[in-house]
């Protein structure tokens, strides 16, 4: 799973309470072509708190697909426009497959089982 970036220091029971309030995972697609060769990329994933604003966050993710996106034939201005609309409606949400992810990884602790 990629990095999560604004977790360092909270415990699984106060991000569950954040998520519970309004709070999510988020990625943020960004657009880079070459003439005939274009990437979609994503960034990390970033925990947004509740009632903070992912638009800081996805700063530097619309300026590299408006700077580079487009010059690609004849993918950069679509990739581009998608990911210049993911970005400003708030980036692609991933907390449900960040949360499935953290399930399936985590099982519950068996006394029988010693190292």
């Amino acid at each position: 799973m990629a990095k999560i970036k604004g977790i360092d220091g909270l415990t699984y029971d106060e991000i569950y309470r954040e998520i519970d309030n309004g709070g999510k995972f988020v990625c943020f697609p960004f657009t880079i072509s070459i003439l005939v060769m274009t990437f979609k990329r994503h960034s990390n994933i970033h925990f947004i708190k509740s009632g903070d604003s992912t638009f800081s966050k996805s700063i530097p993710f619309t300026l590299i697909t408006l700077g580079l996106g487009w010059w690609g034939i004849p993918w950069g201005p679509i990739y581009s426009i998608g990911s210049l609309f993911s970005n400003l409606t708030g980036g692609k949400d991933m907390t449900k497959e960040v949360l499935e992810s953290w399930n399936s990884s985590h099982k519950p602790f068996d006394p029988d089982i010693i190292d």
